[in-house]
């Protein structure tokens, strides 16, 4: 997800890789960090419904496990932030590219294009334009 932060009048343009590992990688103007956000213990809440591991570069490259799934294998796109769909540009059986854009969801004034992370055929768009979505919302599903 790519997006435009302005602080102090200064615009800094932020990439967060994937928001459900640990750390969270973000590149902010071509310097990476690593982000590791607290956790309140007073906060219980559960994901909708569980979310593919999809490791960044950050991965630990020595720790012996299962194979995970990457970008390239996952069938749902998840909603990466709390907002409103203004505009899906995608239906069922359209045949999409890597990058393509699927919906913009607008969060806090601030219009975020949702872009497909692989090539392959929609089976079904689970939202339309002027939709309320939470964290981690099913938007659209491939068909394999």
């Amino acid at each position: 997800m790519k997006v435009s932060v302005k602080i102090d009048n200064q615009l800094f343009d932020v990439e967060i890789e994937n928001l459900y590992t640990r750390p969270i990688i973000a590149v902010v103007d071509g310097q990476r960090f690593e982000v590791w956000p607290e956790v309140n213990p007073t906060v219980t809440t559960a994901p909708p419904a569980p979310a593919p591991a999809v490791p960044g570069p950050a991965a630990s490259a020595g720790a012996a496990s299962a194979p995970a799934l990457t970008a390239s294998d996952a069938k749902t796109v998840y909603a990466p932030i709390p907002g409103v769909i203004v505009a899906v540009s995608v239906s069922p059986g359209d045949m999409i590219e890597a990058g393509q854009e699927l919906c913009v969801l607008e969060a806090m004034k601030m219009k975020n294009a949702i872009r497909a992370p692989r090539v392959g055929q929609i089976a079904a768009v689970r939202v339309s334009e002027g939709q309320h979505v939470k964290h981690h919302y099913p938007l659209v599903e491939y068909a394999e």
